[in-house]
């Protein structure tokens, strides 16, 4: 006679499931505000953000930046010669950066009684969680979804290939594509594409839609295409990959059927929610169409003990919206009164030039009934820019005209990600032009050129001219 399986049943207070950036920050709220947490990862803590990612892309995009900048210097008279980009070395210290910060994120975990364990988690009812291939079981008063998103991949480039990459595995590459074909010319495949792109690789960029970054401000865009098109970018636009053998890829563009034969093809479509086998039927949590979580504005979902947080509910991906969805949801289940609030939610693509923007787009302002007046500060005039040699861009605001509301910023220049912090906290405040417009910024630096747009948006440009007055 076979022995009865016996599964040890443990109780917590809250359960999160997933180490991601939403994830990990909820445990660790949580854990601040006197729960006892449990943390279920299947891989590694920190998520893609920390590991395969947010962290580990920008260092590729840094090494690859100062590699193109010692060879762009003669200009400026500092020659360099005999440099050489290693990515076999780079993958160590990637590696190293990466260490140091998940380790630091389970560090900060365990700090505030966190348990963290390893496994698969798979609903079995709303209140109770197993660990796939484990004989315990975990009631949970509350659980927290928090298991992201992953890479949606096409079933004509099979990552069986090792041909085919998705971004994870285009950060362990350990040497230089020669030709890479990136299908997808949205934030990730540009920025992957131009970091090889500055490493030695001749780039190319399919793209579905009638122009790259689709969704982004079309006048930010126009300068990222600039820099691609000087680097001799092979760009097709309403085009698909619709075929891949022996790496010859078939790509259907408005002029017909092309042929290419690259080394390397990345795969940046686009994402779905990792949660397949996760047993939301068997907890009654809803999904949208897409597989998407629904959540409300507390972060709860369709059951009043589960909530979800992070890419798992959808767009927009970013890190930065999972760390504040990972704070709300912990301090409303520890019975505060807060709710999710995007009014002010920034986002950043580490293109060459970066794009960064907050707030509404002028076409999104207009369709929500505003007047609005526009300042654009071209980079141009800034001394800063002229001397670092970066000097195509421009910084753009959108105000309502008759409040002087700021409604919304959008910069493509170097280090826009920093730069937008400024106005993002403008809008949080519900700050106007004037405030903006009448703070003393530090020359010479990129950051006077936010003064000067919303200066222009009043009439009081000194750099710029200003608009005219209706």
């Amino acid at each position: 006679m076979e022995s009865c399986r016996v599964m040890s049943v443990t109780k917590k207070d809250v359960v999160v499931i997933g180490g991601g950036p939403a994830g990990y920050v909820a445990a660790i709220r949580l854990g601040q505000l006197g729960k006892k947490v449990l943390l279920i990862e299947e891989d590694r803590i920190g998520g893609v953000c920390l590991n395969w990612g947010c962290i580990p892309s920008k260092a590729l995009i840094y090494f690859a930046s100062l590699f193109d900048k010692m060879k762009k210097s003669e200009s400026m008279g500092l020659t360099v010669t005999g440099a050489s980009a290693d990515l076999n070395k780079f993958q160590t210290w990637k590696n190293d950066v990466v260490r140091r910060l998940t380790t630091g994120v389970a560090t900060l975990c365990k700090g505030v009684g966190v348990e963290i364990i390893l496994g698969k988690a798979r609903f079995k009812s709303a209140h109770e969680i197993e660990r796939v291939g484990f004989d315990d079981i975990i009631e949970a008063e509350t659980t927290v979804i928090a298991t992201g998103a992953k890479s949606i991949l096409l079933p004509n480039f099979p990552l069986e290939s090792p041909s085919v990459v998705t971004s994870k595995e285009a950060l362990d590459l350990t040497s230089v594509p020669k030709d890479l074909l990136v299908i997808g010319g949205g934030v990730i495949g540009l920025e992957l594409g131009m970091a090889f792109q500055k490493l030695g690789s001749r780039l190319t960029v399919v793209e579905m839609t009638d122009r790259l970054l689709p969704g982004t401000d079309p006048d930010l865009v126009r300068v990222v295409e600039r820099s691609l098109k000087k680097r001799e970018t092979q760009i097709f636009l309403n085009s698909k990959a619709v075929s891949y053998k022996k790496n010859e890829v078939v790509l259907e563009t408005p002029e017909g059927n092309k042929m290419l034969t690259p080394d390397t093809v990345l795969v940046s479509v686009g994402f779905v929610p990792n949660v397949k086998e996760l047993g939301l039927d068997l907890a009654s949590v809803k999904q949208d169409a897409k597989g998407f979580i629904l959540i409300d504005k507390q972060a709860k979902t369709s059951v009043d003990s589960i909530y979800a947080i992070g890419d798992v509910t959808g767009p927009p991906f970013l890190a930065h919206k999972g760390f504040k969805e990972g704070e709300i949801a912990a301090e409303v289940i520890a019975g505060q009164s807060r709710s999710l609030d995007y009014q002010a939610m920034p986002a950043a693509i580490f293109t060459d030039p970066e794009i960064a923007t907050v707030g509404l787009t002028e076409a999104k302002a207009k369709e929500e009934g505003h007047d609005v007046t526009i300042g654009r500060y071209p980079l141009g005039a800034s001394g800063r820019a002229l001397t670092m040699g970066q000097s195509d861009g421009m910084m753009k605001m959108v105000i309502d005209k008759e409040s002087h509301q700021i409604l919304g910023a959008h910069i493509v220049a170097p280090e826009a990600s920093e730069l937008i912090g400024e106005v993002t906290l403008a809008i949080e405040m519900g700050a106007l032009a004037e405030d903006v417009a009448g703070t003393i910024h530090p020359h010479p630096t990129l950051s006077e050129g936010i003064m000067e747009g919303f200066k222009q948006t009043i009439g009081e440009a000194i750099h710029i001219p200003n608009l005219p007055r209706l």
